[in-house]
């Protein structure tokens, strides 16, 4: 076999459009947003919903990628090398599932699902900022942009440098 399933490969590339997306608006739009900004609450919506989708695309991709079979680990000839390919994917699936939770950590402790999806009528908080939530969702989006980071620049060191050419088993084709 030497390319992932074709629901992988659809799940993988969807996901990283929705994952960019939701770091984008989260880290600026929504980050520089006032709470008292109307926007705001339909902003959140898009950005709650984005993260439940991520969350149900992930649990997905994870069933699939276990009941699928998958093209021969890339041996670099460093032991090193082949480890960290292997944990920075695992890394990155905890890390995203991590974030949804501390997404879902702040929208229980401040009561967001009433105010954005049920129309309660109440203000947002004046800060999210002191919900510890808050602190970990932070945090982790930046150890995941960088980890993205390090994934994209991984795949053009194996396609371009090594010339391996990762990309056919992460596209359609035969």
């Amino acid at each position: 076999m030497k390319r992932y399933h074709p629901l992988l490969v659809s799940l993988h590339w969807l996901l990283a459009i929705l994952i960019l997306f939701s770091l984008f608006a989260g880290s600026n739009i929504l980050a520089d947003m006032p709470n008292d900004n109307p926007d705001k609450i339909v902003t959140l919506k898009v950005h709650i919903i984005s993260g439940l989708v991520i969350l149900v695309l992930m649990l997905l991709r994870l069933f699939v990628r276990v009941k699928t079979g998958k093209p021969e680990t890339i041996d670099t000839g460093d032991a090193f090398i082949n480890k960290t390919g292997k944990y920075s994917h695992i890394f990155m699936y905890v890390l995203v599932f991590l974030i949804v939770g501390s997404g879902l950590g702040i929208a229980i402790l401040s009561g967001l699902s009433d105010i954005v999806f049920f129309g309660s009528g109440e203000a947002l908080p004046e800060t999210f900022d002191n919900l510890l939530p808050r602190i970990a969702h932070g945090v982790l989006t930046k150890i995941l942009i960088v980890t993205i980071a390090l994934h994209f620049l991984a795949t053009m060191w194996h396609q371009l440098i090594r010339k391996e050419n990762v990309f056919s088993r992460m596209w359609f084709g035969r």
